[in-house]
């Protein structure tokens, strides 16, 4: 970004305007940060900004993009033609105005765990901090963001509520917090005295965890890294013996499926992940059954199942 600033003319008064129309539409700044970035490089590789280019420049740019990925479906190849289409709309632009591509929608089933495998990764976990962050995920069904974000205030333990401020879509919804959960919130917030946010992360407890969970940004922000809590759902999953590819999401996912098979009500599931849609919602409807039930966490029954089948705490 400071590079294209500096080198490409018109290029910082460019991303002027495009920062404040992205947030004037009500987007997130980590969406002007991604798309930002893709902009930037393409201005650098033209040396002029994007809006000055032909629409056969940015053929050939994406088309070389595509040769390296092999597949367009690429993130890289996508987000440069999402940046082109925010910035285009921020410029009162028609998507036609350089030509750029539709993007084909991938309709994939999401990746989930089974009980089993969720009560296996918080057995592995030997940190307290990282049953934590395993249990918060799934039990309440959490993005990676908004785990980051939790702050001590936002805790309710005599309603057993988790108040998710400013999610995706700058909103906000309560979920429900296990039993199991608050126990281990208390212990832990009694030994660590967080001050502001639940989980930080400039403490060097793990000599593998320090490059990752300290901050990269020039700003200091005490919160534990996106990086870092990536890195702890891999490596625990991993070493649980989970083969799936586990992400942080795919914790959400099974924490949608496995309300859903205990019988909650899609639209009751679609209140708790925070869609926008009830269609996003459906999509776990192909890889679970329906039941009438009342809401809960699901990190409750993975406790109920296996302390009833005599498995240590």
């Amino acid at each position: 970004m400071n590079r294209a600033s500096s080198e490409v003319n018109g290029f910082s008064e460019l991303i002027q305007r495009f920062e404040r129309n992205i947030s004037i539409q009500g987007k997130s700044p980590r969406t002007f940060d991604n798309y930002s970035r893709h902009v930037a490089a393409v201005a650098l590789h033209f040396g002029k900004i994007p809006t000055e280019l032909d629409p056969e420049e940015v053929k050939d740019y994406l088309f070389e993009l595509q040769q390296r990925s092999k597949t367009p479906s690429q993130t890289y190849f996508k987000h440069t033609v999402y940046g082109l289409r925010f910035l285009l709309k921020a410029e009162g632009l028609p998507y036609s105005f350089l030509h750029l591509p539709a993007i084909p929608k991938v309709n994939k089933l999401p990746t989930v765990l089974s009980r089993q495998e969720v009560w296996r990764m918080l057995q592995t976990a030997q940190l307290l901090k990282h049953k934590l962050l395993i249990g918060l995920i799934y039990g309440c069904g959490l993005r990676c963001m908004e785990v980051r974000n939790i702050e001590l205030q936002h805790l309710d333990f005599d309603r057993k509520m988790l108040h998710i401020v400013q999610g995706k879509g700058q909103k906000d919804r309560y979920v429900l917090l296990s039993e199991h959960l608050i126990r281990g919130l208390k212990t832990f917030i009694s030994v660590e005295n967080p001050n502001q946010y639940l989980f930080n992360g400039n403490q060097n407890r793990n000599i593998e965890e320090i490059d990752i969970l300290t901050p990269k940004s020039t700003g200091f922000d005490s919160r534990y890294s996106q990086r870092g809590v990536q890195w702890v759902i891999k490596t625990i999953s991993k070493k649980a013996g989970i083969t799936k590819v586990v992400h942080t999401h795919t914790l959400r996912h099974s924490y949608a499926t496995h309300l859903l098979e205990d019988g909650v009500p899609i639209i009751m599931v679609q209140k708790l992940l925070g869609h926008e849609r009830i269609e996003s919602t459906m999509e776990y409807l192909h890889v679970c059954q329906l039941s009438d039930q009342k809401p809960h966490s699901p990190l409750d029954t993975v406790f109920a199942l296996y302390r009833k089948n005599g498995i240590p705490k």
